[in-house]
C-alpha cells in the first residue's frame, strides 16, 4: 500500500483521489457473518486511516469492524462538531474487483463506448446533456466504477486537504468517518455514535448536483416462510402439497400496483426479492417500503392476508413470517433541529446550485444515523447510474460537492451549540 506523502494528499485534487481510490477492491457481501463482511474491505480502510494521519487529523482509528473515524479541530470556539460520513464498499451485485477507471475529457455529448462493450448514450442517461465539456469518468465497463460511494470519501478527503492548506477559513471541529457495508445494510449498525460525538452529520452519497435527501423510505425486510408435503410424484395424488405452487400463487398475487416496477415518488412498495427452496418448504425474501409507518403497516397486513389465504384454500400449507431487518424515515430525526437542513441548502445555493429536494427511494446510512439520535441528511456526489458498469461520475459535478462541504463547515462555523 503505497500512502502519497502529505504535499501530495493536499494539492492533487478529488479527481486523483477518487482514481485512486477506485481501484482499491471492496466489495460488500450479501449473506457474510461479521462486519466487514468481506477481507477486501480492510485494505480501503487501512489506506484511509494511513492518509487521515499523514493529513495530520487527530483521534484517528480503525475499530474492529474497519470503521475509520479522525478529528480536524476547529478553529471557531463553540460552535457544534459537525460530522462527515461515507462508506468505502461497493456493491456485490456486479463485479467490482479489478476496476480500471478512464477520464474521457471535455465530453462532447456523444456515445461514450467503453472498451469491454457498454456503451453510455444521452438518450439512455439524459444527465450526460448537461454534461458537455466535463471530464466524464466510468470504468472500462467490465466492472462498475465505484463512484457509490468512493466519490462521497474523496470528496470528504479533499474538503479536508484544502481547510488544512488554508488554515485560516472558520470551521468547526470536523469528526470524519468512513464505513463498510453500506450496501449490505450492516455496517453502520456497528457505528458509536455516542463516542463520535457530532451534533450533526451529513453523508455524501448521492448522485445529480444539488440533491439534499432529508427523507426515505421506512423499510422492513421479511422472510416468508411456506411449508408444504413431500411425497413422490408417482403417488402424490391427495397427498402433496407443494410449496413451490404456493410459493408461487403468493407471489404473483402481490397487487401489480404496489410493486417497485410499478410505482416511484411516494408511493410505497412489496417487492419480492429473492425465492428458494423445494416441494416441502419455500422462503421468500419480501422488502416492504413506504414512506409512513402507516402505509407500512397496511402492507405487512396484505402479505399476512395473502398467506392466510393460502392456507385456507390448501389445507395442511403452513406459513409464517419473520422480520429480519429494517430502517426508518429519516425525516421526523431530522426536523428536530432545522439547521441541518437549511444550512446544507444554503451551501447548496452558495455553491451556484439549485437545491433538489427528493425522498430517497431506498436508505442510506444517514438513515439509521438518524434514528441512532445524530440527524445525518444525504448529499450529492457527482455520481450517476450506479450499481452498474455504465456508471459514471463528473469531475465537475465532483468539484462543486467538495465546493458544497466548504460552504457547509463554514456555516456551521457561525451557529452555537
Amino acid at each position: 500500500m503505497n500512502v502519497p506523502t502529505k504535499e501530495q494528499l493536499l494539492s492533487e485534487g478529488v479527481v486523483a483521489k477518487f482514481l485512486r481510490y477506485v481501484q482499491v477492491d471492496s466489495p460488500s457481501a450479501e449473506g457474510a457473518e461479521g462486519v466487514p463482511s468481506t477481507p477486501d474491505q480492510w485494505e480501503m480502510a487501512r489506506l484511509l486511516e494511513a492518509e487521515l494521519r499523514t493529513m495530520g487529523l487527530v483521534d484517528v482509528k480503525v475499530d474492529e469492524h474497519a470503521i475509520v473515524t479522525a478529528t480536524l479541530p476547529g478553529n471557531r470556539d463553540g460552535a457544534p462538531t459537525i460530522g462527515l460520513l461515507a462508506h468505502f464498499d461497493t456493491y456485490p451485485g456486479t463485479p467490482g474487483r479489478g476496476v480500471k477507471p478512464l477520464v474521457h475529457r471535455g465530453y462532447d455529448g456523444g456515445e461514450i463506448r467503453l472498451p469491454a462493450g457498454p456503451v453510455l448514450r444521452p438518450e439512455e442517461h439524459p444527465a450526460l446533456r448537461r454534461c458537455i465539456g466535463h471530464d466524464i469518468i466510468t470504468s472500462d465497463g467490465s466492472t462498475l466504477l465505484g463512484a457509490d460511494d468512493k466519490a462521497g470519501v474523496a470528496e470528504i478527503m479533499e474538503v479536508l486537504c484544502r481547510l488544512i492548506r488554508q488554515p485560516e477559513l472558520p470551521r468547526p471541529t470536523i469528526r470524519v468517518g468512513f464505513t463498510p457495508d453500506e450496501e449490505t445494510g450492516r455496517g453502520i449498525r456497528q457505528f458509536d455514535v455516542a463516542g463520535f460525538g457530532a451534533a450533526a452529520a451529513y453523508t455524501f452519497d448521492g448522485s445529480g448536483p444539488g440533491e439534499v435527501e432529508s427523507e426515505n423510505f421506512n423499510a422492513r425486510n421479511l422472510k416468508v416462510t411456506i411449508t408444504g408435503r413431500s411425497a413422490h410424484t408417482g403417488t402424490a395424488r391427495g397427498v402433496m402439497i407443494n410449496a413451490v405452487q404456493q410459493a408461487a400463487e403468493f407471489v404473483r398475487a402481490i397487487p401489480a400496483a404496489m410493486r417497485p416496477e410499478t410505482t416511484d415518488g411516494y408511493e410505497g412498495f412489496i417487492h419480492a426479492d429473492a425465492i428458494s427452496g423445494n416441494v416441502e418448504k419455500v422462503t421468500v425474501k419480501l422488502l416492504l417500503r413506504d414512506f409512513t409507518e402507516e402505509g407500512l403497516a397496511h402492507k405487512q397486513a396484505i402479505v399476512e392476508s395473502l398467506l392466510a389465504g393460502l392456507e385456507l384454500r390448501y389445507p395442511g400449507v403452513q406459513t409464517s413470517v419473520e422480520q429480519t431487518g429494517g430502517y426508518k424515515n429519516m425525516k421526523a430525526g431530522i426536523a428536530r433541529d432545522p439547521r441541518v437542513v437549511e444550512l446544507a441548502l444554503q451551501a447548496v445555493r452558495e455553491a451556484g446550485l439549485e437545491p433538489v429536494q427528493k425522498p430517497i427511494r431506498g436508505g442510506t446510512d444517514g438513515s439509521v444515523l438518524t434514528e441512532m439520535g445524530l440527524p445525518c441528511p444525504n448529499l450529492f456526489t457527482g455520481g450517476m447510474n450506479y450499481h452498474s458498469r455504465t456508471e459514471w461520475a463528473s469531475a465537475q459535478w465532483m468539484e462543486k460537492a467538495v465546493e458544497v462541504g466548504l460552504n457547509l463547515v463554514r456555516l456551521w462555523a457561525e451557529q452555537r451549540a
